[in-house]
């Protein structure tokens, strides 16, 4: 008998009605909100083309510095120094696109980057991973495997980044098996890293044949993107500086996000450090251009601040915030989609991780960030990505997602007949309104637990994290990937094993 029932409520689930929501193409519902006045925002855009004019950026790249030169900046190749001039960079920001149309594995679920648009991706670039029941690790392919799994299995969120470094494979082979498995294991945008020449183009050509597109299709969409950190205050590197003319070449999308920590390698006031950040996402996007005009590029910024007792890094802090909004007021003066953080400095997955990582996502929301990263699992400061933070914060971001689609407010919706059909002191349960929508009308949470303490109590006393842990094991446990070409899978395997015979494509420094 027991049994049956089981049996008889499965089936009634089943055949309920299913709550319809687009998580995939969000746009962001809050008006974007300011710290600075106008002016103010027109000053330290003034003082950062001085920084570029007078200052200038140290660009490790000979072939990069050649590029400004022939652009018409100061180059002063003894000291590695380029002194851009604000026509340059004006130059460079009316041809970059105030829209990019980014191509994923399947049409439905392509992007598109405009300001006002809303792009979540999980935490990023840690070097570890940590869960409840195998505990704090090295970052394995394993690790990125299950990850990228989770990813795939929530539509809020819309790209595959790096979650964590598969450090079980060595340097010159690892970009093969972590640009497979986005591509096998997801069909949302993958990411490539730019660690010179030869890997960047091994993954654009892994990319290219396994989407089957030639050559010319490839370069006239972007089918994946990079992260540029500029390396604050005022270098871009040789991989970074490399990495943003080979995706400019290959029309690919760059994110120039500059990592400029208050009081560390930036200026200790908000001001001071958006100024530097600014400044040198400024220069990197002249550069994207100076490559290729009209090339896809997101301005970015990831400024906040440091503990000034020991130096570490703070996350989701009221200057994080500030920052945030500062940074969203700059990019709409240029015009470009833009990229921002959330995060947390906390260790494990508790009260603060929340806290901060929420703080740190409303400040994004309301600067109106396109791309928010590390919007979900970011532990310590990005050294860790937590399994359960990633299925706690999604709760957050459904949740977000759920007010971008907006609130009805027909005539049936505001529920006149309902209200003549229940007397005072009456109660809207069995109404005939509530009857009509109560199985679709809610959220229906990821991890939450709405229960009373005595029933909660009666099922184990299980707290959030707990839980959580069983939604991934389950998420990764049942994992169906996206239907692939048996042809393509083979010729991907073939080219990973060729190439790494060949002795596979040590990154650059």
């Amino acid at each position: 008998m027991t049994r049956r029932r089981g049996r008889d409520r499965a089936r009634e689930a089943a055949q309920a009605p299913q709550r319809k929501v687009d998580y995939r193409n969000l746009k962001n519902p809050f008006p974007p909100m300011n710290a600075f006045s106008d002016d103010r925002i027109e000053a330290v855009h003034e003082s950062s083309l001085r920084v570029l004019e007078e200052l200038g950026i140290k660009v490790l790249l000979p072939a990069a510095r050649k590029l400004f030169l022939a652009g018409g900046a100061k180059v002063d190749e003894a000291n590695e120094m380029v002194f851009i001039g604000r026509e340059m960079v004006e130059a460079a920001l009316a041809t970059a696109p105030k829209q990019i149309q980014l191509r994923a594995g399947s049409r439905d679920r392509d992007l598109v980057l405009e300001l006002g648009s809303l792009v979540f991706q999980p935490g990023a670039g840690a070097p570890h991973a940590t869960d409840l029941v195998r505990g704090r690790r090295p970052g394995s392919l394993r690790d990125f495997q299950e990850m990228v799994k989770i990813t795939q299995h929530f539509d809020v969120l819309h790209m595959v980044p790096p979650l964590v470094e598969a450090q079980d494979i060595p340097m010159h082979l690892r970009h093969y098996a972590m640009t497979e498995t986005e591509l096998l294991l997801s069909d949302k945008l993958p990411f490539i890293y730019s660690r010179g020449t030869p890997q960047v183009m091994d993954g654009f050509e892994m990319i290219r044949s396994f989407r089957g597109l030639s050559e010319e299709e490839f370069h006239a969409e972007s089918h994946c993107y990079t992260i540029i950190n500029t390396n604050s205050p005022r270098v871009i590197d040789m991989p970074m500086a490399q990495g943003l003319i080979d995706f400019a070449r290959a029309g690919q999308m760059s994110i120039v996000t500059p990592f400029t920590l208050m009081g560390a390698m930036a200026p200790i006031t908000v001001a001071g450090a958006l100024t530097l950040s600014h400044a040198e996402a400024l220069a990197a996007i002249t550069l994207t251009q100076l490559a290729k005009p009209g090339a896809p590029v997101c301005y970015g910024t990831f400024t906040s601040n440091v503990d000034m007792k020991s130096g570490a890094p703070a996350f989701g802090t009221p200057e994080h915030f500030t920052a945030s909004l500062v940074a969203g007021q700059l990019a709409r003066k240029v015009g470009l989609p833009w990229r921002c953080a959330s995060g947390s400095a906390a260790n494990i997955n508790d009260a603060q991780a929340a806290n901060e990582s929420q703080f740190g996502l409303w400040g994004c929301l309301m600067a109106g960030a396109t791309v928010i990263i590390h919007s979900a699992g970011w532990l310590e400061g990005g050294l860790s990505v937590s399994y359960e933070k990633i299925i706690t914060d999604l709760e957050v971001l459904q949740m977000l997602a759920e007010l971008c689609a907006g609130t009805p407010a027909t005539d049936a919706d505001i529920a006149l007949d309902a209200l003549r059909e229940v007397q005072p002191s009456g109660h809207f349960f069995g109404a005939t309104h509530t009857m009509e929508r109560y199985q679709t009308q809610f959220y229906e949470p990821v991890v939450a637990d709405w229960s009373n303490f005595g029933t909660w109590t009666e099922r184990g006393g299980v707290d959030a994290n707990h839980r959580a842990t069983g939604i991934w094991q389950g998420i990764v446990d049942n994992f169906n990937p996206p239907a692939h070409d048996p042809d393509r899978v083979e010729q991907l395997a073939q080219f990973i094993a060729r190439r790494t015979e060949q002795g596979g494509a040590p990154p650059e420094s």
